[in-house]
Order: C-alpha cells, then sequence, then structure tokens
C-alpha cells in the first residue's frame, strides 16, 4: 500500500496497483482493433486444397472424425485402406514399418474390430496352415446392410390383405403400433442366449432393439447346426481387456465373421451284399429249395393240381 506523500491529497485510502511500464501502442492509438480485421482467424487450421489426380485414396469423414477411435487407429485404418490387395497387414508386418511398437497397434486393431472397420478371420489352408484373413472396411454399416437385409415394415406385410370385416381401423394420420414381443418370441432361443450374454461379461449388456436386430444372425447359426452353447463360447471367447463401447457391434461383427458353413447334406449308406434266403424242406416233393420261409418250392407250384392230388 501507497500513501501518497504528505502535504497532498488522498482521493482513496485502498491499494493502488502500480504499472511498471505502459503500453505505448495504447497510448498512441487508444482505438487500435483487438484482433486482426485481415478477415482469416488468429487461431485454427487454415486449408490450402489442390485436386488429385493420381495415388490418392478417398476416405469417409465417419473415419477420420471418429469420435470413439484413437488417433492411432484412425491413421492405420487408413493407411490399411490405402494398400493394394494382398498385402500383408499382421501386427508384425506394420510394427516394422512405424515406429509405434506391436502393443499400441495390436490395440488399434482390436479399435478397428470392434467397430466394423476391419475384420480378421482364422482360415485353414489344404495344407494345414492356419492364416488370418484381413477385410478391411471403408463404409462399415453399408457391409452390415448387405450381410443382414432390413426386415420387411409392419404395414407392408407379404401375405393378402385381410377382408374388410377383420381389417383392423387405422386412425388418419396414426402410425402402425409394432409390438417388440413379437419378435423375441419369434426366435426364443435367440433371444434368451443373447440376453444370457451378460451373465458371462456386463460388458455385453444389450438393449431390447439390439436383441431384435441380432436375433436373426443368431438364428443362422443355429439353423446351420450349431449347438447353442458353441454361439455362447464363440461370442464370450477371447474379449479385449479395454472397455466395449459398442457391445451390439461387436458381437454382429463376430456373429458375421465367424459364421461357419453349412453342413453337407448325410450321405445315404450304400446297400451291403445280399444274404442268400435259407434251405428250406419242399411239402410237397421234399426236395431242399431256399426262400424266406417254408413252403413249396417252384416246381411243386407250378405243378398243375391234378397231378398234387395224383402223386
Amino acid at each position: 500500500m501507497i500513501r501518497p506523500p504528505p502535504g497532498r491529497q488522498s482521493h482513496c485510502e485502498g491499494l493502488i496497483t502500480e504499472e511498471e511500464e505502459s503500453f505505448l501502442m495504447t497510448e498512441q492509438n487508444p482505438s487500435a482493433p483487438t484482433r486482426p480485421v485481415s478477415g482469416r482467424h488468429p487461431g485454427g487450421v487454415e486449408h490450402e486444397n489442390h485436386p488429385h489426380h493420381d495415388h490418392f485414396t478417398v476416405v469417409g469423414n465417419h473415419l477420420l472424425q471418429h469420435p470413439e477411435l484413437s488417433l492411432t487407429a484412425i491413421g492405420l485404418a487408413v493407411h490399411i485402406q490405402s494398400l493394394p490387395a494382398g498385402t500383408p497387414v499382421g501386427i508384425k508386418s506394420l510394427a516394422g514399418k512405424f515406429p509405434e511398437g506391436e502393443i499400441r497397434i495390436a490395440a488399434a486393431l482390436r479399435e478397428l474390430e470392434e467397430h466394423g472397420y476391419l475384420a480378421r478371420t482364422k482360415e485353414r489352408l489344404q495344407s494345414g496352415r492356419v492364416v488370418t484373413r484381413t477385410v478391411s472396411r471403408n463404409k462399415p454399416r453399408a457391409a452390415f446392410a448387405a450381410a443382414w437385409p432390413a426386415r420387411p415394415v409392419a404395414d407392408e406385410p407379404s401375405s393378402p390383405a385381410p377382408s374388410p370385416a377383420t381389417a383392423p381401423v387405422v386412425g388418419v394420420g396414426s402410425a402402425p403400433v409394432v409390438a417388440p414381443e413379437t419378435e423375441l418370441v419369434a426366435n426364443p432361443a435367440a433371444t434368451e442366449l443373447l440376453v444370457r450374454l451378460r451373465v458371462h461379461d456386463s460388458r455385453l449388456l444389450l438393449t431390447e432393439r439390439d436383441v431384435r436386430r441380432l436375433a436373426p444372425a443368431v438364428m443362422a447359426w443355429l439353423e446351420r447346426g450349431v449347438p447353442p452353447t458353441a454361439v455362447e463360447r464363440t461370442l464370450t471367447a477371447g474379449l479385449p481387456q479395454e472397455p466395449i463401447r459398442h457391445p451390439a457391434a461387436f458381437l454382429e461383427r463376430r456373429l458375421t465373421s465367424d459364421l461357419p458353413p453349412a453342413l453337407p447334406a448325410p450321405r445315404t449308406p450304400a446297400p451291403g451284399p445280399r444274404r442268400p434266403d435259407p434251405l428250406q424242406t419242399c411239402d410237397g416233393c421234399e426236395r431242399a429249395f431256399r426262400a424266406s420261409r417254408p413252403g413249396r418250392c417252384r416246381d411243386c407250384r407250378e405243378r398243375p393240381l391234378s397231378e398234387q392230388a395224383a402223386a
């Protein structure tokens, strides 16, 4: 606190702030603008774009600006999409190209798998060697929509229209009411399997809408002869350590990429050699002949009745 010198009137008794030096610009031009008037923002990115005519890759903003993927996963996805078909994209191959280690690259690959941008399946060759088949998807939603077509809308039935006497009356402007429990009851085995997944891991908790959407994919497994326990084991084995932000998308990817082929039709066993009939004694001439049951031989059956009576 600074007090005025003796003899000088004091206008205030409070705290006085000392400024060591003043701003020369504000003294000379007190009306100077607070920001430049050039029309450009002082912060943020500025784009200088030039068109590409060759050696470029089209990437969607849904990947480049994905709110949940890490920057490593986004960059890795763009790099994989720019590679020609057949290029190795294993963890060791990628770790040899970039400074990120195998752990970070493996975590980024799992992120891309979880969100559907990548699908990796194990395949056994005729030689017995097991290889990893990698599929890169630039639009995961389009791939899932092609694999599992949408169900027909409830107000467009495929069966003939009901007669006016039995047709339900719908008011003008009212939307048809779809009962969610109808589809759940239609696939009870698939519904029970999907609901029970949260018992194995709480991260696999699904909403009722997700259960209705994934039930046809589970039914495809069951119709191919896969028991429910095997389907449940496939969906819950080898879960990642990281949080599963979208359990429905994670399960849909496994149901789509790991779908086994249908069982071949059972072969009909070839008929074995026919055993000859046992020997029988003819009731007429007492000769031996082969037949399935006792009786008369062929000669006695073909002989006229008069000759048989005379004999």
